[in-house]
């Protein structure tokens, strides 16, 4: 079956005879480490080591394959560890600078991402901190990975910037909607409004003793040799949905390690897919990180078409 943008199924081999047209640039996708205390799972016998995946929910824990972009366990990668923590957010803080004062004032926002990384907010123009961010730009946003246990020991990126109010354009709005979809109410609100973080410097801490800076320009994506898959976007989630559920759940199952549940893609860009489910009644984005970024309709074939293999595989 192929869709407008020429992506048929993916477990098509015959497709694939002449997509050979490019040869993408690597980009480095580590993951994000975390100080883990060792613990025995249910179902787990006191003979297996103490990380050991059990015969039941720990086992969707425990990434399928070699230790590759989207594990958990892979060494820490500044760059991919800061990405993945904005890619995957649905909320951060956001502090702003009072006027008059220049005292902190710190709230709550709702956040998604556009193709190339920069972060959305969906501010109101009465909130205390759009009127700061109308006196002053400067500002900064904290992500962070909640996880059980302490903390202190899972990553969090801080990212500091300038947040300025832009058009609500098509690509805009479909993204935000996809990850916010509760502000389908009030986006179309006149008081509302989007907002765009323009990033500076940021600042990682990957757990205990595992502090790096990470540069602006590092946190972004060039779009411009990728024009065919960002026009493309809306198809493309909209076909693996209906095409592809089953390599969608195992995606993030087999190869993230998340939980088991009815996964879908919210977002596509020349890095990765987001993947959104609702877990225990909240809405949760995971991040599949592609082995290298794709730029022509022929690669992103072939890449999802592995990675539903690696998946499958035994």
């Amino acid at each position: 079956m192929r869709t407008n943008y020429g992506v048929p199924r993916i477990d098509d081999p015959s497709r694939f005879a002449k997509q050979d047209r490019f040869r993408g640039s690597g980009t480095d996708a580590g993951s994000v480490p975390r100080r883990v205390v060792p613990r025995r799972g249910r179902g787990q016998s006191r003979g297996q080591p103490p990380n050991a995946p059990s015969s039941h929910t720990d086992r969707a824990r425990a990434p399928r394959g070699s230790r590759g972009p989207n594990d958990r366990r892979a060494p820490l990668s500044p760059l991919a560890a800061a990405r993945r923590l904005i890619r995957q957010a649905r909320t951060a803080a956001l502090a702003t600078l009072t006027p008059g004062t220049g005292a902190p004032f710190v709230s709550l926002v709702t956040v998604a991402t556009e193709p190339d990384g920069h972060t959305l907010m969906l501010l109101s123009e009465l909130a205390v901190h759009t009127r700061n961010l109308k006196a002053d730009p400067r500002a900064s946003l904290l992500f962070e990975e909640r996880d059980a246990g302490d903390p202190l020991a899972g990553a969090r990126v801080t990212v500091t910037g300038t947040i300025g109010k832009i058009e609500a354009s098509e690509t805009v709005r479909r993204r935000f909607l996809a990850r916010q979809p509760e502000a389908e109410v009030y986006a179309g609100f006149r008081d509302f409004a989007f907002y765009r973080l323009e990033p500076g410097v940021s600042h990682l801490v990957a757990g205990f003793g595992r502090i790096v800076d990470v540069a602006a320009s590092d946190l972004l994506l060039d779009l411009a040799p990728a024009r065919e898959i960002v026009a493309a976007e809306a198809e493309i989630v909209a076909h693996m949905n209906a095409e592809h559920t089953d390599a969608v759940a195992l995606y993030a199952s087999r190869l993230i390690g998340a939980p088991e549940a009815s996964w879908r893609v919210i977002g596509a860009d020349p890095e990765g897919l987001d993947l959104a489910a609702e877990i225990g009644g909240t809405m949760t984005v995971r991040r599949l990180v592609y082995p290298a970024e794709v730029r022509q309709p022929g690669q992103l074939r072939a890449t999802l078409k592995a990675l539903a293999d690696k998946a499958r595989g035994p």
